[in-house]
């Protein structure tokens, strides 16, 4: 087992995923050889069969998402998205932050989407599992193309993303939440660089992010910032410095989400943990079953985004107060955007033929 991390990368080791039959272990002195060497990131293309996906959890506030990525370079170990790797036979581990996939087909399968006579419009989030604005995205262009048909059919979107490369957008966006048609939320954990560089080793800086907020609130658009995850005695400090740092930047909205440890994930955080912060790590695991009802992860709905328990109950107050305190709302989850906008494609060119 690696006992130190990757230059630039989140995971500390490449664990073999939960459907693998046959396991492979290791010797120490090759892992220790690979741990010297900056894993190389590997884009390749995976055409999507379809591109907008539903989900029917209660304590989503979207059933509709897109994502134009699988894996993500970013490295963020805590990333819940991280076991989807495991459905590729590949490891949720470094593999996740290196085996990156795009959907270069997915514009097409957009419009395909909204071509069909059963198509109900509903806002669509961009970013629900991958970043979309991740390095990628800078060449490839993905999600520039999406919002672009978002933008020319008239559909409501939202974005979630920590990636700065966001303001390249900003004329799409624009354009979008002028017309009550876009919003836009930015994940910020910490403040602390140092925490950043092991936590998400390949995301902007905190301040690089504050300014993307305060660009993309200058120029119309809803933004709201997403502390996410609280991982107890890691960030759960930071919570004011953050929602203080963010209202002045200019975010409307305020909201958090626990630390999940899903499938594969409770290894690979273990495993950092105890790498980056061994003196504590058994008082973070403790805290982290305090408010999953004594176990590593409680995966129900209404329980797994922000926990039960006292520190969860004290938690969701402080959070709550610092976000009245700063001018924020921590109860309205998403802006409100308009659906009777939207018209498919090829619409308006036939009403014109006629």
């Amino acid at each position: 087992m690696p006992t130190e991390g990757h230059k630039g990368r989140g995971a500390i080791s490449s664990p073999d995923n939960r459907f693998t039959s046959r396991l492979v272990e290791m010797a120490a002195d090759v892992a220790h050889a690979r741990a010297q060497k900056a894993p190389e990131t590997v884009i390749r293309a995976m055409p999507a069969g379809r591109i907008i996906s539903s989900n029917s959890s209660p304590d989503v506030p979207f059933d509709r998402s897109i994502n134009p990525y699988q894996g993500c370079e970013h490295g963020c170990v805590y990333c819940y998205a991280r076991p989807s790797h495991s459905y590729l036979d590949l490891s949720p581990g470094l593999d996740f932050e290196t085996r990156i996939f795009y959907k270069p087909n997915a514009a097409r399968r957009l419009l395909e989407a909204w071509e069909k006579p059963g198509y109900e419009c509903k806002p669509i989030t961009i970013g629900a599992n991958t970043d979309p604005y991740q390095p990628a995205e800078k060449s490839l262009r993905l999600t520039r193309e999406l919002l672009r048909l978002f933008l020319k059919h008239r559909h409501p979107v939202s974005v979630i993303t920590k990636g700065t490369l966001i303001c390249r957008d900003i004329d799409l966006l624009a354009e979008l939440a002028a017309a009550g048609l876009g919003s836009v939320a930015i994940s910020l954990p910490t403040m602390d660089m140092d925490l950043k560089r092991i936590m998400e080793p390949r995301v902007p800086s905190a301040a690089a992010r504050l300014h993307a907020i305060e660009a993309l609130a200058q120029a119309g658009v809803p933004t709201s910032v997403l502390v996410a995850p609280v991982i107890p005695a890691i960030n759960d400090n930071e919570i004011e410095h953050i929602l203080r740092s963010a209202a002045a930047a200019g975010a409307r909205q305020a909201h958090y989400i626990f630390l999940r440890l899903p499938h594969e994930l409770k290894g690979l955080f273990a495993e950092w943990l105890q790498t980056h912060f061994p003196a504590r790590a058994s008082r973070v695991s403790s805290l982290i079953r305090q408010y999953s009802g004594g176990s590593d992860y409680d995966h129900r709905f209404g329980i797994r985004q922000t926990g039960r328990g006292p520190y969860a109950d004290m938690l969701a107050a402080r959070f709550k107060t610092a976000s009245r305190r700063f001018g924020m709302d921590p109860d309205t989850y998403q802006h409100l955007l308009d659906c009777n906008q939207f018209f498919r494609p090829g619409q308006r060119q036939l009403a014109l033929d006629l």
